[in-house]
């Protein structure tokens, strides 16, 4: 039976300053610089998902999302499919938690987010959240790795 695994991620802008909220995850597979975000649990929606994972991760609470589309990871060995629900908002409120239980949180602006080097595929997702004209990221691997990505 193949696995499929739901999971969202959410860019968060502060509409004063302009920055981007990164979380810097220390722990699972996605180490390094992300957005806030995780799995879907049984009976969530999408958007559900993406204002509960922001919540516990950061301490903010969201609304107003807008979909930015889904980033789709096939690995063509098991077949198995992880999907990730990307939305953004610059509307917020509360403040940001002390000490996150996923890693740091800070605010960053554009150009040095994009100037930084990522330990993920964070970057893979930058056209989806800032160019708005994709719907869907399709990413391929097997055993020997990422073998391609392709914007749709």
């Amino acid at each position: 039976m193949r696995e499929v695994i739901l999971t969202t991620m959410v860019m968060v802008t502060d509409p004063k300053t302009e920055k981007i909220l990164i979380q810097n995850r220390t722990k699972d597979s996605w180490a390094g610089w992300v957005f806030p975000g995780g799995k879907v649990e049984n009976s969530e929606s999408f958007y559900d998902c993406a204002v509960r994972e922001v919540n516990e991760e950061t301490g903010l609470l969201i609304k107003d999302l807008t979909s930015c589309g889904i980033v789709h990871w096939i690995n063509n060995k098991t077949d198995s499919r992880y999907l990730v629900f990307l939305y953004k908002t610059d509307s917020f409120s509360g403040e940001l938690l002390k000490n996150p239980p996923e890693g740091e949180l800070f605010w960053i602006d554009k150009h040095t987010l994009f100037e930084t080097p990522k330990t993920n595929d964070l970057d893979k997702y930058f056209p989806m959240f800032f160019e708005n004209k994709y719907s869907e990221a399709v990413g391929t691997s097997d055993e020997s790795g990422y073998n391609g990505f392709i914007y749709k």
